[in-house]
Order: C-alpha cells, then structure tokens, then sequence
C-alpha cells in the first residue's frame, strides 16, 4: 500500500488538504513553520507525524501557490525554517527541494 501523505477529502477538515494520520492541515503545518518551527520541534509538538510526511506537505504547498501564496516568499520558497542538509538525507530526490523542503540558511551539525 502506498500512503498519501497529504489527503484531501470534502468530508474531512471541511475540505482542507491535511497531513495523513493526523487532523493538522497542510495550512497549519506552514502556520508553525512561519512562526519559525523547525522539524524538531514540530515533530516533538505533534509526533504522529512523519518526516516524509511533512515534507511531502511542504512540496504540496509549493505546488498550489493559488492556496498558500501567503507562505511563499517571491522567488516561490517556504517562509520560515525547513530542513536542515541532514534532516533531508534519506528523503527521496523529488522531496529535496531547496527553499521548499531544504532550509539552504539552516546550520549543519557536526559530530
């Protein structure tokens, strides 16, 4: 079974794209992250989400800027912190979107 991670159901959330497994929408989801939320603490906040999971709903948002215009910055990135390069490792390709899923500002942690 392939899961898809972001739904939309009319029935649902009054019809608001929402994040699978979870009753937080996608609109929500870019609410926390413009009020500089980063993965860590968006996961710590609401951990029946996945990282692939809130990836997929950054994408999603990026790709219906007639929907979350009021979270995209002119040149179409995300407002507020995304993934860091190591959040983003194991991600498929097409979920590493930089300025979408890929915070290119955010600080890279070395052990």
């Amino acid at each position: 079974m392939t899961i898809k991670w972001v739904q939309v159901d009319p029935l649902v959330m009054n019809g608001e794209p929402f994040c699978y497994g979870s009753r937080l929408t996608v609109r929500q989801l870019l609410e926390m992250r413009r009020s500089g939320y980063d993965l860590t603490r968006i996961l710590t906040d609401q951990p029946e989400l996945r990282r692939l999971g809130i990836a997929f709903a950054y994408c999603y948002a990026a790709d219906h800027p007639e929907r979350y215009a009021e979270f995209l910055r002119p040149d179409g990135s995300l407002t507020g912190p995304g993934f860091s390069e190591s959040e983003s490792a194991g991600l498929p390709p097409e979920l590493q979107r930089p300025g979408v899923v890929i915070d290119p500002g955010a600080a890279v942690i070395r052990g």
